[in-house]
């Protein structure tokens, strides 16, 4: 059993797909790369040049962001601590071309100012200040960045600055390595992967990117770039992150998130276009309404099975070295997937028991406690397709665990005992009886 016990089981006749693949089709996405993903599982519902190896601006920050909550997870940053303003982060927040709140020369600032400043108005030397917070440079922080990008999953990307700036706004200071009009770059997966995680490991961001607007300590006023924000221009129920991206190689560029009833999605546009072709601010929020529109419409939040479910004929598994030989299991949780309208009945469960827990002979080993977990049950189409995940782990979030229903305590030694002997006798009469048979 190289990959655990898989037991699959029918219920229900295909159908529905099809139309799935007419919905999609007809959602007609004006941009170079976009996808759309459930915000809780990360399984893919939509994509177009989703691979694509894409500019990403500003939407860089998102890694910036991952990564200073990481530190202060670990309590390398605190959020209390103060920065002390460098030439370089000084001189960029002096452009006021650039998205920026004035940094002093002589400044002290601390550093949730300064990642509300960034998360919120996308300000670049404020971005450079955390990255030097962290790693002492920001050259140094680029190597963080690829780290971070390998040990999430995302396989389609460039870092050449923390900010998402073209390299020619550092005017000769971009980070050692790097040349001088080069851009950050990502596939509409990558964003939404790094988008994935930085909501679901750092819930707390989107108290952050949801704040329409804010005086910086300075007075300098922060109006969020996420237009989409329910109370701006160009609102959307639900909406609460997450980051904005522009420049003139990337384009008009977003990553948004936005929950209702209790359904949560993201959305990547990348180079997005009206429909004459030209970009805008209003495009890249025209295409993410779209695409939530088409989500929010098309999507319902169903149980696909219930709490305590047994799946029939493996509604047990075998035990070894127990007062019992075998040991009741079921789900400890209803199974909940957002899955196209009418659709449920199109996926089977399919239950996967843990492969550390079992012996050779796919048996467990005694002792058990009651409601200790035993695998889990997941779900797959009825019609042999894979469902896409942004993930390796995706599969295994689409699950309910599956737990022994009770106690099996260890046999004692001489019920084990006696267990062999009688194992032993039967397996000796059993061999008699088949050489007798065969003498005639």
């Amino acid at each position: 059993m190289a990959s655990g016990l898989a037991i699959i089981l029918f219920f229900g006749i295909l159908s529905g797909f099809n139309n799935k693949a007419e919905a999609q089709a007809n959602l007609n996405v004006n941009a170079a790369g976009a996808i759309l993903v459930d915000g809780k599982t990360g399984q893919v519902l939509y994509e177009k040049n989703a691979d694509s190896l894409l500019g990403i601006a500003s939407m860089s920050k998102m890694m910036t962001e991952y990564i200073l909550l990481d530190s202060i997870k670990q309590g390398k940053v605190k959020w209390d601590q103060t920065y002390n303003v460098s030439d370089l982060a000084y001189k960029i927040s002096q452009n006021r071309s650039l998205s920026n709140v004035p940094l002093r020369r002589d400044g002290k600032y601390k550093i949730r100012d300064l990642y509300q400043a960034m998360a919120i108005y996308s300000a670049n030397g404020a971005t450079i200040a955390l990255a030097e917070t962290i790693a002492g440079s920001e050259t140094n922080f680029l190597k963080m960045m690829n780290s971070y990008a390998k040990k999430l999953g995302i396989k389609d990307y460039k870092f050449v600055n923390c900010s998402g700036l073209n390299n020619k706004d550092y005017q000769g200071m971009q980070p050692s390595g790097t040349g001088p009009d080069e851009e950050n770059q990502m596939s509409a997966r990558g964003l939404a992967t790094l988008a994935f995680h930085l909501i679901n490991d750092f819930p707390d961001v989107l108290k952050t990117s949801s704040i329409p607007s804010k005086t910086f300590i300075e007075g300098t006023k922060m109006d969020n770039w996420n237009w989409m924000l329910p109370s701006l221009v160009y609102g959307y129920q639900g909406m609460d992150g997450l980051k904005t991206g522009t420049t003139d190689y990337a384009g008009y560029c977003f990553t948004g998130t936005a929950m209702r009833d209790g359904k949560r999605f993201i959305t990547v546009v990348q180079n997005a276009t009206d429909g004459s072709g030209n970009g805008g601010y209003k495009a890249r929020f025209d295409e993410t309404r779209k695409m939530m529109d088409y989500a929010f419409s098309n999507y319902s939040k169903e149980q696909i099975v219930p709490k305590n479910y047994q799946v029939k004929g493996h509604n047990t598994v075998k035990v070894v070295n127990g007062k019992s030989k075998e040991v009741a299991i079921s789900t400890n949780a209803p199974l909940t997937m957002t899955v196209q309208n009418g659709e449920q009945k199109n996926y089977q469960p399919v239950l996967v028991l843990e492969k550390s827990k079992l012996n050779k002979n796919g048996e467990l080993n005694a002792p058990i406690k009651k409601g200790e977990t035993i695998g889990y049950l997941t779900v797959q189409p009825k019609n042999g397709e894979k469902i896409n995940f942004l993930t390796a782990d995706g599969q295994k979030r689409l699950s309910a665990d599956v737990v022994a229903t009770q106690d099996v305590e260890k046999a004692n030694g001489f019920v084990l005992m006696m267990r062999g002997i009688g194992g032993f006798f039967g397996n000796l009469f059993g061999g008699i009886g088949s050489t007798v048979k065969g003498w005639f």
